[in-house]
């Protein structure tokens, strides 16, 4: 297990454009938002905070379903459209075990991507640093865990790359935009904004845990529950070609 997460994280890394582009475009579109001097400014719209303040629980939500959605998927699809699974089935390597290697790999890349984002608009912008740590780190590993999940549900599946992507993209777009990503989540409906809480990866749990609440344990439990189902999903339909 240990070396076959060595060799996906060094994979990782001399895909150097795609991974730096993972670790760094959340940080990059806080330093674009908060340049507006607007976004800047307290708004009671946002309970007398920034919208850079309130929309960070939303980036979180970008960079984890950007990694687990449009990377590993894709990567695994690839692997199966170049027949490395096809040679790797020859083995005694269960599929679980390569699964759990892309997992733990791109998880690692999200949480430096998250803490780059803390760090930079703590130092850049003065954003408070999250107020419950704990929460909001059981928030990003559930809520994470359930998104990547579904992902490698469809790494699991998909045929070659390009299906791979077109698959992920769907259920990208849909947690983008009940993560209150594309939109502010004031402006969505309350029906949008209540199914945003309970999808992963949990925008309303990283969003109490960071500005100072312990996260709902219902939301916690749901994020649990998806990873643990789409895992499973993905464990058992895994098809190596």
């Amino acid at each position: 297990m240990l070396r076959i997460i060595e060799i996906e994280a060094r994979l990782f890394v001399r895909d150097r454009l795609n991974s730096l582009f993972s670790l760094v475009f959340p940080t990059l579109l806080l330093l674009g938002l908060g340049a507006i001097p607007a976004l800047r400014t307290p708004d009671e719209k946002f309970g007398g905070l920034r919208f850079i303040d309130s929309y960070l629980s939303s980036i979180v939500v970008f960079t984890l379903v950007f990694i687990g959605l449009q990377r590993l998927p894709v990567v695994v699809a690839t692997y199966r459209e170049k027949g490395v699974l096809r040679r790797l089935s020859t083995t005694p390597m269960h599929p679980a075990r390569l699964l759990v290697g892309q997992l733990v790999v791109n998880f690692a890349a999200a949480i430096l991507s998250v803490l780059l984002t803390i760090v930079v608009g703590y130092v850049v912008f003065g954003v408070d640093l999250p107020h419950h740590p704990l929460g909001l780190a059981c928030a990003v590993v559930l809520g994470g865990a359930g998104t990547f999940a579904l992902g490698l549900v469809i790494a699991s599946l998909a045929p070659n790359a390009r299906a791979a992507g077109g698959w992920a993209t769907v259920v990208f777009m849909l947690l983008m935009f009940f993560g209150g990503v594309y939109l502010p989540r004031f402006m969505l409906p309350s029906v949008v904004q209540a199914i945003g809480s309970y999808s992963p990866p949990g925008v309303e749990a990283l969003q109490e845990a960071w500005l100072g609440s312990a996260p709902d344990w219902r939301h916690l439990a749901i994020m649990g529950l998806v990873s643990l189902v789409a895992g499973t999903v993905a464990a058992r339909t895994f098809r190596w070609e």
